[in-house]
């Protein structure tokens, strides 16, 4: 990603130059293992290309940042009619403490590391570069 900016209200709250941007959801089950799971997944993924153009560098070894915005809806269930269902979702009390704590593990790995608005309606805008969309559940990590 070259860049990524997330907006409240027409008013830009967080941006990052070249690195992730990474859309989180916390379901019922993740706790705080999950979490550092996660966060030590996320931070070791050679997912950025070095000199020769192979994906062979992390997000810090590319020197890039991460922009993190919570994504309940990532969770939505829609196999039954025709209106989602969000039960899978984390409480937002709970929620908020894991996308949190999330972060802080991330610069803790001295990853520059921004959030969007938790429960608020952002705006998100991403200068996208390459296909590349990873999926990650901690259930199966």
């Amino acid at each position: 990603m070259r860049s990524a900016c997330v907006s409240v209200q027409g008013k830009c709250i967080s941006a990052v130059g070249p690195g992730l941007l990474i859309l989180i959801g916390v379901t019922r089950e993740d706790d705080e293992q999950a979490v550092l799971q996660l966060a030590s997944k996320v931070v070791g993924l050679r997912i950025f290309e070095d000199q020769d153009g192979k994906m062979n560098l992390s997000v810090g070894d590319a020197g890039g940042e991460a922009l993190v915005v919570s994504q309940f809806t990532l969770y939505a269930d829609c196999r039954k009619g025709r209106r989602p269902s969000f039960t899978n979702a984390a409480p937002p009390e709970i929620a908020r403490h894991l996308y949190e704590r999330f972060c802080d593990c991330l610069r803790r790995e001295g990853i520059s590391t921004s959030m969007g608005a938790f429960g608020e309606k952002m705006m998100v805008a991403l200068e996208n570069d390459g296909p590349v969309t990873i999926v990650l559940d901690t259930a199966l990590l």
